[in-house]
């Protein structure tokens, strides 16, 4: 095969592929390759008109197969480049993606160090004072993370909903309607529209007619704990 024809064979097998993948959405949209996708195609309409013309013109053709081959060369390695840089870009995003919830969370980790050491110093007493510092840690935390769209999956109490929600077990409950969560076993997250990992809950079930009694006891004895607690 002459280089010329390598050269045409090379370029467009190349940018073929490329509008492929563009077409399939691979390729995010970027101005830079749809101009560069434009000009290939210029440049390829341009090298079958001087194909087709009168063979009386044998020199302007020449020149015009020339300045196509100047030009998809001057594509292939442009497109080279803008591979690169794309590379580039992906890996710079796994690696440094997260650099601003890491600096967020900074701060977190600054108060969590503080409150080692206060403790330590304390040796234990000031355990009320101790404890508010961590209350006050978590919500810096819940803070930082809401800042970049996550957020906590609210369940005790709703329906059971097997998209975010993970039933590690059931309870007999006539108290509510059956699949209600009545107990939350490990938070989950969301992350905008994505789930994190999904919340572990106990759900209700309808007691059977042996369970009727017993699956009231346990609410009879909080309710009357309830009420004894609210008179002292």
């Amino acid at each position: 095969m002459s280089p010329k024809k390598k050269i045409e064979t090379e370029g467009a097998e190349g940018w073929e592929g490329v509008a492929e993948e563009a077409a399939a959405g691979a390729l995010a949209p970027n101005p830079e390759l749809e101009a560069a996708l434009k000009e290939a195609e210029a440049s390829l309409e341009a090298r079958e008109k001087a194909t087709a013309a009168p063979e009386g013109s044998g020199d302007e053709l020449a020149v015009q197969l020339k300045e196509t081959e100047d030009r998809l060369l001057r594509l292939l390695a442009d497109f080279e480049n803008f591979k690169r840089r794309a590379l580039k870009e992906r890996t710079d995003a796994n690696q440094y993606g997260h650099q601003n919830l890491v600096k967020d969370l900074l701060s977190t980790v600054d108060n969590l160090d503080r409150a080692i050491d206060h403790a330590r110093e304390s040796e234990g007493e000031d355990f009320e004072n101790l404890l508010q510092g961590v209350e006050l840690m978590q919500r810096e935390l819940m803070t930082a993370l809401g800042k970049h769209g996550v957020v906590r999956i609210e369940a005790v109490g709703k329906a059971f909903d097997p998209a975010v929600h993970e039933a590690m077990a059931q309870a007999p409950d006539g108290s509510v309607a059956p699949n209600t969560v009545i107990e939350e076993l490990q938070t989950g997250y969301m992350l905008r529209d994505r789930l994190l990992r999904p919340t572990r809950v106990i759900v209700t079930r309808a007691p059977d007619e042996a369970e009727g009694d017993e699956g009231k006891q346990p609410e009879e004895d909080d309710a009357s704990g309830d009420g004894g607690g609210s008179g002292e």
